[in-house]
Formats: structure tokens, C-alpha cells, sequence
């Protein structure tokens, strides 16, 4: 019996003193960072932090909901010396889920913050000196020196799938947990892929082995098919007796079994070696020599040094070293290309398997001088933050990132090229808030990961996204609601603002050098990659208790916005109600607990109703409208040109190519063209579109924007039945010479001009043709269900019949793409060849005979199904417990908007005659 990996790390360690300047690589652009923008520090000092930020993991947890994310956490606080009793889920005692509604549902709502070192600080003695070089030069695994873990531990319910989004973009790599019963379940796959947009690596951790019908083998099969990886097995499960309870792992890299002590809090660890294990039991010994060697295959197809390595040791693939095996894997796991996942096994609720889980994290996952550099935009410039620091960014201004196409005639020669030579000079920190909560205690939080120098207390903040100012007084570490203030926030580390009155989430927050308000041009633009917010589908009415109370109701409204930005508040212009939309029922009840129990808003929310749309049929003649009035005292006047009509982006042609469009763009399924004839631009020095022919106070981004804005506020209410337009396309036509009256149109009676002439536009669509002029639009949901064999007739048969919903596919291993997890279409939608018979599983216990094709299958009453259907959102309001109902309990769904589809007119009907008798 040997020592386990994670106990003593003391023992057998030398001494060594602190690493000389070589461990800092030239070619890490954080280490960069640091030699420029910490000059004042002396060399120790600079050295020092070089090699703490080589021992800092910023990781996030993510799953499907109940997958074991929240537990999980609380061992790894447990473990790591954080706590000093293990929280639990169902009792409401866990560290990161702190809010009452959390406790009170027992999931995670909003995500959480948390940093523990892992091993504990002390533990190693001297050796937690050792930078990471000194490491690998002394082939010690860093596992072997305390590192600092920031921990994320993110929602898994669909309704939350913002709050993952946020956390994700700031993680370095990330933990999937997976329900060994269940398997790779439809969230688990979103949020997958939405971890493949930002790039983050990520390790696999099969949870739940203590459950009856957990199924190890068959879950690596399907991480391989459906998460669209090569499955590189480092553990396998050790179950009593071959087919009993399961009480611990062997690991493939090290060649140790692990048997944990029952009923334990998981601390007590017997470790074995190969040959303690063959003598405790055999066939796990023979099991874990395949592992092994599947391993080494694996590893070999993708590494060349594992090639070599596997010559050097004459062909054995069991007398590779673990350290060699490690640094392969590490290597994989940070080659997108490689697409290897790393799968670990445990049972957290037992306390098994969570130790060699978070080695793991410090030996494959990578710090935050390993991660990708984070994509900015300055101005109409996109680039990587390396790029700008060392003056490589070049500024093409000339043209305009939401011009449909550039004007013909141009007076400047060529477009204007700005090169910044040294914005390190004038830029001291570089950070994002990710997230903003209201603490009571403490005021407004806003959560940061510093990207660039050092954020320090009472420093000037520019905010680049809102153009404002603003000193932050008071700087924590947070670990979960508890905080220790400090000095700074180095770069790489994640951290709390206390006292910012602006800050929101996805703003980006750059301090410049000395006492600047302003940063300099085009530092002011610099943005970090900002998130799309998906658009909200259910809505319901909040009134406050009395009118005098509607005051405190509206400054809760604002801070719970600021805090979650999926959320929306519209005013209703005929009945006055103020409405709140969301992405979910359960979203809305939170935000609901949240407004009266955390804010103490003294109001009542309404029954939550479905965001319906209403398009237009045909199209409209050109109506002209002149706004002429005055506007705050001063006179105002402007006129514009509107024609509405239907639109399809999958049929139509480009509007923006027409000559006279400057301006071309859809926003929320509408597209808005704007025609402005015979106007002619120039390009001033900043590289800003300039036109004389434009009145002195205005330039033609002002121009556009104006018009924009008044277009966007006509589509928010439909003529006929007052929801949101859609599938609209509005040509406004703003002539300079007939249409402008020289100082008198000002920006608000253009704006005002262009919402007018849409509204008569829509308007006259009805007068022409009264019963074929708009008609209603409802969300339809791409949803996926999981259900026994048992109860799959009954759930087809409710979906198709009951529900008017069209069933897609039955059973089809069809990956999430990246696009369909964030809207976006990547590199990683390309789905890879996986051949599953090619991925090695161990035998799962009472595994059936392997049918044709060598995929292993269950028992059929117990056999997971899944079925991909689209519903109209209508008939899924409420269907948890309908399913529930169906399926013993045991069916589970999650659904996005896949897209806004038309009605048939006996449905619009039926639909209003309900909104009629609300």
C-alpha cells in the first residue's frame, strides 16, 4: 500500500530556494504585462507575482441541473481546508448557494464566487517556492505546490442560461459534471458548447457512481458521441465485489486504486499500487492495465512526445511515468485540435473522488498566463489584448461598423490608418465586470476579472461602455457572501468593486496612469467581448401596493436589472402597467422573490404571460410625416419617408445595397434600411464620417442613429394588437435637402420624424386592408425531453396530439452546435468524426450482452430516450409537472426559442378570446 496522491504531499519533497528570472517566459503576454506595468516594484516583488499567477486557476463548474455541481463545490471547500463541515444541498447548508430562494429550492440560481488553495497552503512546506519550471525540471507534478483556486459554481436550470454565459467568458477552463445515471443530458450539451465558443478547456468528472443503474462505460461513450471528443478514461470505477456498492477509483496515470472508507467524511484514503491492487483485487488490476494502455493509444495519436516516450520505455505501455502522461494530457487538453477530454470518476455526495478531481484541476487545467488572449474591439477595430498592449494594433477607421455599404463618393483619398505605438504608457489596468449583485451589507458588488496591470484601491475607473467615471473605493476577495478587502486585483485573479453607482454586467473597466478621467483616443472605445442577451420570452405585470410606494418599486426594478441584464421592463402605453420579462417561469418567480423579499419593494406581480409578436402581411404605401413642435422649450421640426413590409431573411435579398442606403441593420428580428439621397461624406481626422450637407450640429453617425432610434420605438408596439413587431422590414427615406431645416432639426425631432412616419406607415396598412394586415406571431421551442422507454408512447403521443407540437427525431445523437448554445457560428460547429466503437469504456455493472454495432444497452423499461420536438411556448407553460405526472417523476425537458412563427387564424383567435378575458 502507498501513500495516496493527495495525502502528504510534504513527504519526499526537496527544498529549494526561489527561481530566478527565467521562469518567467518572454512569450506569455500577462508576464509581459507585468514587467510594464509594474516597474515600481522592485524585482522580488514582480517575480514573485509572475510565479503566483503561474499557480492560479480560475475555473467554473457546469452542468445539467441536479448533476451535483453545488456538492461538489462543498467538498472541495471541505477538502481544501475552507470549511470545517461539509454543507448540504437539502438542508439548505451549502457555502455558494446563499441565497434564500437557493436554499429554499435547493439550486443554484446565481452563480458564485469562491477562492480556496488547493493542496492547502503549508501542506508542501518549502516546495510551494518552487515556480512552475522548477517543477517540471524536478518532473514533480503541480499538484505537488499549493495553487489558488477561483471557483465558479454556475446555475444548471435552462431559465439561467445567462448566468452561465457571463461566468463563462471569464473562466480559464472549466469542470463538466456529468449524472452517471443519466448521462450527457441536453443542458449539459448547451452549456458545452457554449464553453467551445469562448475556448475554454475543460476536464469531464462522471459523478452519481453510488447511485443504482449508474452506467461509467456508458457515459464515456457518450461524451465521445455527443460532446464530439475522444474520451481519454484517467479513472476508472472500483465497485465491491466486481458488481457492488462502488467504494473507490484506480487511475490510469498513476496505476494506484483508491478505496475510500464508508459512511466516511471522504479523508480517509487506502491507496494501492499495481501490485497491491492485483493482490486486493484482480480483475480491477487487469481493467486498470487496459485503461492504461488505451490511454497511452490515445494520447500517441495526438502527441508526438508520447510516441516518443512510449519507444524510449521499449514499447511498455504501464512504464511510461505519470509526470510524462500528465504533461501529454495537459498538452491535449490546451490544443483545441486535439478535441481530447480528460474523464474522471467519483461519487461527491459519498465523499469519493473529489481530491484527485481538483489535482486534476492544478495539473491539466490551465492558468491565466496559458489562456487564450481575450478578443477587444476599439472603435470599428477588433483585435487580442497582447496586440494592443504591444502597439501591433492598427486602426482601419474608414468606415463605419454599422454602414451597410460605403458611399461612392468619397473626398478623402484613402482610408485613414491610426497606429497606437505604446498605449501601455497611458493604460494601468484592463478588467471586465462579468457580474453585479446587491449585497445588503455592502451596497452593489460588481465582480471583475482583471485581464491587464493591477486594479487598485481608490484607483479612477473608465467605464467604456457607459463613457462614465468612477473611483473604486473598496476592493474584495470574495468567497461565496462572505469578503476580505484588499489593496489590489493583479491581473489573472478574479475580484469584487464595492461602491461603483454605474457598473453593469459586460462593462468594461480600464484605469489609466496618474489621476486621468478620460483615457486618451481610442483607448476611451476599448471593449472586451461584450454578451448578446437573448431576447425574453414571458412577461407579467408589477404594480406597486399604492402610489406612494412606486418610487422605491422603480429603484428595485433598476438594481435588480443592473444585476441581470436577460431581464427586461417595459412600460404599457394604454393601461400604464410595467411590465417585467424574462426568460422562463421560474426566472420570473425568482425575480419576483427577489423584488419583494431581498428589495423589500412593496409591489405584486401579475400572471406570468407569454411575449407574443405581431407582423405585417403586406406592404404599406410611402407615407410621409413632419414632426413640428417644440421640444423643451426649443423648436423642433424634421420629416421623414416610411414604407413597411414584410420580411424574411431567409428569402429576401440585401436591402443595403442600394446606392443611396447608408445605414442597414436587423435588430430583433426586423431589419431597418435608411435612404438618404444624394448625401455625400467625408472622412475628418478622427476618421468620423462627416457631410456638408448635414446642419452644423450634426455628423452622419448622429444622423443614423437618430433615425435608428425612432424606427426601433415605432416597432416596439404593433398597430393592431400592441406586442412587439417582427419579421418587419421599415425603408425610411430621410431626404438632407427636403426632409432637414437646418438647426431646427435637431436630433430628438429626427428621431421623432422617423417614429411618426413608421407608425402612419403600419397604420396605413390597416385602413387599406383591415382584415389582412397584421397578424399575431408565437414563440415556437426547440424542446428536448428525456423519458424512460416505459413512458415514451404516452409523451409522443401528448406532445404531437395534446400539444400541437411536431416531433423532429427520436434517439438521434445529434451534437448541440456552438451556434445553437449562443447564437454564434464558430470553428467548433464542425463536428469531428467520432467513431464510438473506437473508445475505450470499461464494462458497466449488469451490462447487457453487446448488440450489433458493439454499443452495450440496458434493460429496455429502463432505457434513457430522448425526443427533440417543437411547441408552440403556449402549451409548455407548466409542463414540468404535467411531464412529471407522465413519467413517475422521472422525465426531465430544457427548451429555447427556436424561432417566432406565424399563426393560423383559428389559433390567433383563440389566443385573443384568452387575452380578451384576462
Amino acid at each position: 500500500m502507498v501513500t495516496a496522491p493527495f495525502l502528504g504531499r510534504a513527504a519526499a519533497r526537496p527544498v529549494t530556494g526561489i527561481c530566478t528570472s527565467k521562469s518567467i517566459s518572454r512569450k506569455t503576454p500577462l508576464a509581459v504585462l507585468g514587467r510594464k506595468f509594474i516597474r515600481s516594484f522592485s524585482a522580488t516583488s514582480l517575480l514573485q507575482e509572475a510565479i503566483d499567477l503561474e499557480k492560479t486557476r480560475n475555473i467554473g463548474i457546469i452542468a445539467h441541473i441536479d448533476a451535483g455541481k453545488t456538492t461538489t463545490t462543498e467538498r472541495m471547500l471541505y477538502y481544501s481546508g475552507f470549511t470545517r463541515r461539509i454543507g448540504d444541498v437539502d438542508d439548505g447548508s451549502t457555502v455558494t448557494d446563499f441565497l434564500p430562494a437557493e436554499r429554499a429550492r435547493g439550486i443554484t440560481i446565481q452563480s458564485a464566487a469562491i477562492t480556496f488553495h488547493w493542496p492547502p497552503q503549508g501542506a508542501a512546506g518549502e516546495v510551494d517556492k518552487l515556480s512552475v519550471q522548477e517543477l517540471d525540471a524536478k518532473r514533480l507534478p503541480r499538484s505537488s505546490v499549493s495553487h489558488t483556486v477561483n471557483l465558479i459554481d454556475t446555475p444548471g436550470h435552462a431559465d439561467f442560461t445567462f448566468e452561465v454565459l457571463r461566468s463563462l467568458r471569464i473562466l480559464d477552463g472549466a469542470v463538466c459534471i456529468l449524472d452517471g445515471v443519466a448521462g450527457v443530458e441536453a443542458q449539459t450539451e448547451k452549456v458545452w458548447h457554449q464553453a467551445s465558443t469562448y475556448k475554454i478547456p475543460r476536464i469531464v468528472y462522471v459523478n452519481k457512481l453510488d447511485r443504482d443503474g449508474a452506467a461509467f462505460g456508458k457515459t464515456v461513450r457518450e461524451v465521445g458521441s455527443r460532446l464530439q471528443g475522444w474520451p481519454a478514461v484517467c479513472q476508472i470505477p472500483w465497485f465491491q465485489g466486481g458488481d457492488g456498492r462502488f467504494t473507490g477509483i484506480a487511475d490510469a496515470v498513476s496505476l494506484t486504486g483508491l478505496l475510500w472508507q464508508e459512511a466516511g467524511d471522504g479523508k480517509s484514503v487506502k491507496a494501492f499500487d499495481l501490485a497491491g491492487l492485483e493482490a486486493e483485487n484482480g480483475k480491477l488490476a487487469s481493467e486498470l492495465k487496459r485503461a492504461r494502455v488505451a490511454l497511452v493509444e490515445l494520447l500517441s495519436e495526438h502527441d508526438e512526445d508520447m510516441v516518443e516516450k512510449f519507444f524510449e520505455h521499449e514499447e511498455d505501455h504501464l512504464a511510461i511515468p505519470p509526470i510524462d502522461i500528465l504533461k501529454s494530457l495537459r498538452k491535449c487538453l490546451l490544443d483545441p485540435a486535439s478535441k481530447i477530454i480528460p474523464v474522471f470518476a467519483g461519487a461527491s455526495f459519498r465523499n469519493m473522488g473529489v481530491q484527485p478531481l481538483l489535482d486534476a484541476v492544478t495539473n491539466l487545467l490551465p492558468g491565466p498566463t496559458e489562456s487564450p488572449d481575450p478578443e477587444i474591439s476599439v472603435g470599428n477595430t477588433t483585435g487580442r489584448l497582447s496586440q494592443l498592449l504591444s502597439g501591433e494594433l492598427t486602426f482601419d477607421q474608414s468606415k463605419k461598423a454599422t454602414t451597410a455599404k460605403p458611399k461612392q463618393k468619397k473626398k478623402a483619398a484613402g482610408p485613414v490608418v491610426t497606429t497606437i505605438k505604446n498605449p501601455v504608457s497611458s493604460l494601468e489596468s484592463c478588467s471586465l465586470a462579468f457580474k453585479v449583485v446587491s449585497d445588503a451589507k455592502r451596497g452593489v458588488l460588481v465582480y471583475v476579472r482583471v485581464y491587464s496591470g493591477s486594479l487598485n484601491r481608490q484607483s479612477l475607473l473608465y467605464n467604456t461602455n457607459l463613457n462614465v467615471t468612477e473611483k473604486a473605493p473598496r476592493l474584495f476577495k470574495m468567497y461565496a457572501n462572505d469578503a476580505v478587502e484588499v489593496e489590489s486585483i493583479s491581473a489573472g485573479h478574479i475580484g469584487v468593486v464595492a461602491g461603483l453607482k454605474h457598473a453593469r454586467t459586460g462593462d468594461t473597466l480600464i484605469s489609466c496612469v496618474g489621476s486621468k478621467m478620460t483615457p486618451p483616443e481610442p483607448l476611451n472605445t476599448l471593449q472586451l467581448r461584450p454578451i448578446d442577451v437573448p431576447p425574453p420570452v414571458f412577461f407579467a405585470s408589477i404594480e406597486p401596493h399604492s402610489l406612494s410606494e412606486e418610487k422605491s418599486m422603480q429603484e428595485a426594478l433598476a438594481l435588480l436589472l443592473r444585476e441581470d441584464p436577460s431581464l427586461q421592463v417595459t412600460v404599457d402605453e394604454d393601461s400604464g402597467q410595467t411590465l417585467l420579462s424574462g426568460m422562463g417561469e421560474l426566472h420570473l418567480e425568482i425575480a419576483r422573490d427577489r423584488l419583494v423579499n431581498d428589495f423589500k419593494a412593496k409591489a405584486s406581480m401579475g400572471r406570468i404571460e407569454i411575449g407574443y409578436r405581431e407582423c405585417v402581411l403586406g406592404q404599406s404605401g410611402a407615407v410621409t410625416k413632419t414632426f413640428d413642435r417644440e421640444i423643451a422649450g426649443r423648436k423642433g421640426k424634421a420629416s421623414c419617408t416610411a414604407v413597411v413590409e414584410p420580411y424574411d431573411p431567409a428569402e429576401e435579398e440585401d436591402a443595403g445595397q442600394a446606392e443611396d442606403v447608408i445605414f442597414a441593420q436587423t435588430r430583433d428580428g426586423n431589419q431597418i434600411v435608411i435612404r438618404a439621397p444624394g448625401l455625400d461624406t467625408t472622412l475628418d481626422k478622427h476618421g468620423n464620417e462627416q457631410s456638408s450637407q448635414l446642419p452644423s450640429h450634426l455628423d452622419v453617425s448622429t444622423f443614423q442613429t437618430s433615425l435608428f432610434n425612432g424606427v426601433l420605438s415605432a416597432l416596439a408596439r404593433g398597430p393592431q394588437f400592441t406586442f412587439p413587431m417582427h419579421s418587419t422590414r421599415v425603408t425610411l427615406t430621410c431626404d438632407v435637402v427636403e426632409h432637414l431645416f437646418g438647426s431646427e432639426s435637431s436630433t430628438s425631432a429626427i428621431s421623432a420624424a422617423a417614429r411618426l412616419a413608421t407608425q402612419s406607415a403600419l397604420r396605413d396598412l390597416i385602413a387599406t386592408s383591415p382584415n389582412n394586415s397584421t397578424a399575431l406571431m408565437e414563440p415556437v421551442m426547440n424542446v428536448i425531453i428525456s423519458v424512460d422507454e416505459a413512458s415514451l408512447g404516452a409523451v409522443v403521443h401528448d406532445i404531437s396530439s395534446a400539444r400541437g407540437g411536431h416531433i423532429i427525431s427520436l434517439d438521434e445523437e445529434t451534437p448541440i452546435t456552438a451556434s445553437f448554445a449562443a447564437g454564434t457560428s464558430t470553428e467548433d460547429d464542425q463536428a469531428i468524426d467520432i467513431d464510438v466503437n473506437k473508445i475505450y469504456a470499461p464494462p458497466d455493472p449488469f451490462e447487457s450482452p453487446s448488440v450489433a454495432g458493439g454499443l452495450p444497452t440496458q434493460a429496455s423499461a429502463n432505457q434513457a430516450r430522448t425526443i427533440t420536438a417543437k411547441v408552440p411556448l403556449k402549451e409548455m407553460v407548466g409542463y414540468l409537472k404535467h411531464l412529471r405526472s407522465l413519467t413517475a417523476g422521472r422525465g426531465t425537458f430544457v427548451m429555447h426559442v427556436d424561432r417566432f412563427e406565424k399563426m393560423s387564424s383559428p389559433r390567433q383567435k383563440a389566443v385573443l378570446t384568452d387575452l380578451s378575458n384576462l
